[in-house]
């Protein structure tokens, strides 16, 4: 209604005031995709500033990368020996290998990936393998010896390689109770000198004898596998192994068993010889 026909006691017409709100950027897309982008290509900076680390730098100082973070990975991996499919192969940075008997012992490495690295078996079971091979081949020239490789035993350890060579019912090293070395015992003797002439490390050899007991007087375990382990000592340095290559010979009598729940178990009956790294 016009102004002029509205009655003086009419109120006003009410003032409506309209508030309107102006975003910018889009609405509710706003900037979030830039911070999410930032971050993006952030990693990506980060990523193949890392490839170009691992190309420029040295095998030491590689080393010296992984030596700092040891502590960090040592704990993740408490109690583990790592994943067998892992970056580590089946290794920890800090392991203690699972042997039975006192070589077994608490030793840390630092491991390093080196460059152009594909993986494969580690050095000590390559080790094995060459030498297990040239035993065989060895072996072979006689079929009469053929078995004999089933009397060796080879496994990696921390300290080294340990090759056993064991006793059973159907034979044996030594004549029942002296230091005389059968001749099958020294022409296996000799195919394992052969195998270990051109691997580095020096030789500790050990004695192992079972449990029966002497006659009061007669003898003893500990005389016996001491001088069993001299015995094989002389043996290898007449077959071309020298001198100067043995660290110690032991005898340990029947204190370290190989069946440990039938102390007179015939396997017990062995020698032990470590080839150091």
């Amino acid at each position: 209604m016009p102004a002029a026909a509205r009655g003086k006691n009419e109120p006003p017409a009410p003032i409506i005031v309209k508030k309107v709100t102006i975003v910018q950027g889009g609405g509710h897309h706003g900037g979030a995709w830039k911070v999410a982008y930032a971050d993006f290509v952030t990693a990506m900076m980060a990523f193949f500033l890392l490839l170009w680390l691992l190309g420029a730098t040295t095998e030491a100082q590689k080393k010296g990368l992984a030596d700092y973070f040891t502590p960090t990975l040592v704990k993740t991996k408490d109690g583990s020996a790592g994943s067998n499919n892992g970056l580590l192969g089946g290794s920890s940075l800090t392991e203690v290998d699972r042997y039975p008997n006192r070589q077994g012992q608490t030793g840390t490495r630092t491991l390093t990936v080196p460059r152009d690295a594909t993986g494969g078996p580690k050095e000590g079971a390559a080790a094995i393998a060459r030498m297990r091979e040239k035993v065989a081949e060895k072996l072979a020239e006689n079929r009469k010896l053929q078995r004999l490789m089933n009397q060796v035993k080879m496994v990696d350890t921390t300290e080294g390689i340990r090759i056993d060579l064991v006793d059973d019912a159907n034979f044996s090293m030594f004549q029942l109770g002296t230091t005389i070395m059968t001749p099958e015992a020294d022409a296996l003797v000799e195919a394992l000198a052969d195998s270990i002439a051109d691997e580095g490390g020096l030789l500790t050899v050990r004695g192992h004898t079972d449990a029966l007991q002497w006659r009061s007087g007669v003898g003893n375990n500990w005389a016996l596998s001491g001088g069993r382990a001299e015995a094989t000592r002389q043996a290898f340095v007449r077959h071309g192994i020298g001198p100067s290559r043995f660290r110690r010979i032991e005898g340990v009598a029947d204190r370290e068993p190989l069946v440990a729940d039938k102390p007179a178990d015939p396997r017990n009956r062995r020698i032990s010889i470590l080839l150091g790294k």
